[in-house]
């Protein structure tokens, strides 16, 4: 039987799930998100892979888990950056640049979610979180299909993101990646 670490056992799950989703981090950070199995993990923590699986069942589960940590976190920055802002396009354009940036220094999520076999639903659950803040800023704004108008701007940041990933020079994409999430703006309150 595992040893308990803690004053009682949800207090010792809380605290193992968090070494476990730093041990994933870790691991993704020194070998790619390739390298990141429940094999490697359960070596890592020393866990047996039975008491591995009590916290995540699959693989899938683990990158959905290490997404669901950070995307709250993300989501309040993104909101903070919209809400410096007043006019719409000022907030588009902050969103984009608060997003680019958070995909600068998440490389690690990023690259996890494009190497995961997670079903994609469940991905998407978690992004729809970190579109939220621009969602409510244009549906406050009353452009028609907030939520479409949204994903169209993260189409935006995705094609700019693979950019940094490939090298790009950071100031060049990221201010491309405003012109153009911003251009659109005016014809959005036309319908």
């Amino acid at each position: 039987m595992p040893r308990i670490t803690a004053p009682t056992l949800a207090q010792h799950r809380s605290r193992q799930l968090h070494a476990l989703l730093e041990a994933a981090r870790e691991i993704v950070r020194e070998a790619g998100p390739q390298a990141l199995t429940l094999a490697a993990l359960a070596r890592r923590v020393g866990l047996s892979r039975p008491s591995l699986y009590e916290y995540f069942p699959s693989r899938d589960d683990l990158v959905v888990a290490l997404l669901a940590e950070e995307v709250p976190a993300w989501a309040d920055r993104l909101r903070a950056a919209l809400a410096a802002y007043g006019t719409l396009e000022e907030q588009v354009a902050a969103f984009v640049r608060a997003e680019l940036e958070l995909m600068r220094e998440q490389a690690m999520a990023v690259a996890l979610t494009e190497h995961a076999l997670t079903p994609r639903e469940r991905v998407r659950r978690e992004h729809a979180r970190l579109l939220r803040p621009l969602v409510d800023a244009l549906a406050a704004a009353g452009v028609p299909e907030p939520e479409l108008r949204a994903e169209l701007v993260e189409g935006v940041v995705t094609a700019a993101g693979h950019r940094l990933y490939a090298g790009a020079d950071p100031e060049t994409v990221i201010a491309a990646a405003v012109a153009q999430a911003v251009h659109g703006i005016g014809g959005w309150a036309r319908g």
